[in-house]
């Protein structure tokens, strides 16, 4: 079962609602704002095309054994993960309550031994993983957004700084932001101070989304970016949902270089 953040008094959260249509299900806090979306019919397809940009970090790491997201909404990415990559451990971390209590409304599966899902804030679990701990992630996926947009918290030089510290050597942070957030400059910068540059950009397809994959003490290879063939092993249907956006990332990495 999932836990509540800890705290004298419970604190508020936004609810969200869903809206069906067409063969799909989508979370909104707001009605300008889509949170999530889930093809009924195939509820563990990645239907939002930032999502497929996000699992670019096959390009640089295949088969993951430890995966941790900040940010549940309506588990595209969990899910995802959970089908294709079985052999990795999965922590999802979503402070707000009201999300988590419409797990089984998308589908996302029940907490087993490689899957937990923890209610408590994004920023607090990474500051206070022990520096002793065992758990170390090989991928670390933030993508924590709510009514007001991007949260500060997870947007903050320490916040990046503890991401680093959270990853084993040579693991991969994967941020999604806002492209035209009038501070996204700034937030980038700051995960680029706290992975030494070893960061990448590339934007969603539709371009409202922009994702950074930084690397703990590894420099991100173009060239090996380039020759990567990460969906060799995987079953076709996965190969079908990521191929093209795979081969439009490498297209945005030679533009880029």
């Amino acid at each position: 079962m999932a836990s509540t953040p800890s705290g004298a008094s419970e604190p508020e959260f936004d609810a969200p609602f869903v809206f069906t249509a067409d063969g799909h299900k989508s979370l909104y806090f707001t009605l300008d704002q889509l949170q999530s979306r889930m093809c009924s019919e195939h509820p563990t397809q990645l239907d939002v095309d930032y999502t497929r940009t996000m699992m670019g970090f096959l390009l640089l790491d295949s088969q993951p054994a430890s995966i941790a997201m900040i940010g549940l909404g309506g588990g595209s990415l969990l899910k995802f993960c959970h089908r294709h990559l079985p052999a990795a451990r999965l922590t999802v971390i979503e402070i707000n309550p009201h999300v988590i209590a419409l797990r089984r409304e998308f589908e996302v599966p029940e907490d087993d031994e490689r899957l937990r899902i923890i209610c408590a804030d994004g920023a607090d679990f990474v500051r206070t993983l022990p520096d002793a701990s065992a758990e170390r992630y090989d991928v670390l996926l933030v993508d924590g957004f709510d009514g007001q947009g991007q949260s500060a918290s997870l947007c903050s030089q320490r916040f990046y700084d503890d991401c680093f510290r959270a990853l084993a050597p040579g693991g991969v942070l994967v941020v999604n932001l806002h492209h035209d957030h009038p501070d996204h400059g700034m937030y980038t910068g700051r995960l680029r101070l706290a992975f030494d540059s070893h960061v990448l950009e590339v934007p969603s397809k539709e371009k409202s989304n922009s994702i950074l994959f930084a690397r703990k003490n590894q420099r991100l290879d173009v060239d090996e970016l380039r020759l990567s063939r990460p969906l060799e092993n995987f079953a076709p249907e996965v190969r079908a949902q990521l191929q093209q956006e795979f081969s439009r990332i490498g297209w945005e990495i030679r533009q880029a270089g």
